[in-house]
């Protein structure tokens, strides 16, 4: 997996700032913001979005390349509506090696699941490309193709979007790929905006408690986990 920061809104902690400013101050966003440095802007931003206010921080972007993931993860992630993606595409890309696939460390480490996994995958590749030099389009010998399956995936997210996400992805509850994908966005983007991002992190950091606590017991402690996410 590589997960890349490739572009965010320039000066975004100045820009949410200057936007939280602009709905108690006379004057106009253009003139709020240069009047404002970082410190200041950060100073009100930590302020605002202690109120609870995350409409101010919608106005900065964050696009992340994310490369060599499963299909699994990418069913996952096109749940977070609030975002743009552009995804590789299976009609045109084709699947034909062991190495086209992700394979889960549940996987790695049992020898006899490895074993199955690797034949299975084989098989599949074998069928794809069978399927296709008997003619039948790219379109539809995909059909055959698992969740492994590897592909590159563009994200684009607002911050109050990406804070969500990360609630929700860097749980220790969420899916493993998925989580390691969303904890180095959250790395990547808090070294841009820390002001923003400084307390981002899953929904216990936030809340305290664990919110899907009544859905099966707790493994983990939430004390370690706000420290984790302090030193990220």
């Amino acid at each position: 997996m590589k997960v890349k920061l490739l572009r965010f809104t320039p000066d975004p902690e100045l820009l949410c700032a200057a936007a939280a400013q602009t709905s108690y101050k006379s004057k106009g966003t253009s003139r709020l913001i240069e009047g404002l440095n970082l410190e200041k802007a950060r100073t009100t931003l930590r302020r605002v979005m202690g109120y609870g206010h995350l409409s101010v921080i919608e106005h900065a972007s964050f696009t992340f390349s994310v490369e060599g993931v499963s299909r699994a993860l990418t069913h996952q992630l096109v749940r977070h509506r609030i975002a743009s993606y552009t995804q590789q595409s299976q009609r045109y890309v084709p699947y034909s090696e062991l190495n086209s696939y992700v394979v889960p460390e549940s996987v790695q480490k049992n020898a006899e699941a490895r074993k199955f996994f690797d034949e299975t995958l084989a098989k599949i590749s074998d069928a794809y490309q069978g399927l296709l030099k008997q003619g039948v389009p790219e379109e539809d010998a995909r059909y055959v193709l698992p969740n492994a399956a590897k592909t590159n995936i563009l994200i684009t997210m607002n911050a109050r979007e990406l804070r969500h996400f990360f609630n929700l992805r860097c749980c220790r509850r969420a899916q493993w790929e998925i989580r390691e994908m969303a904890m180095e966005m959250l790395k990547q983007a808090k070294k841009v905006a820390p002001a923003i991002f400084e307390d981002a992190g899953p929904s216990c950091v936030i809340l305290g408690y664990c919110p899907e606590k009544e859905l099966k017991p707790a493994t983990c402690k939430i004390n370690e986990i706000i420290k984790e996410f302090k030193q990220l």
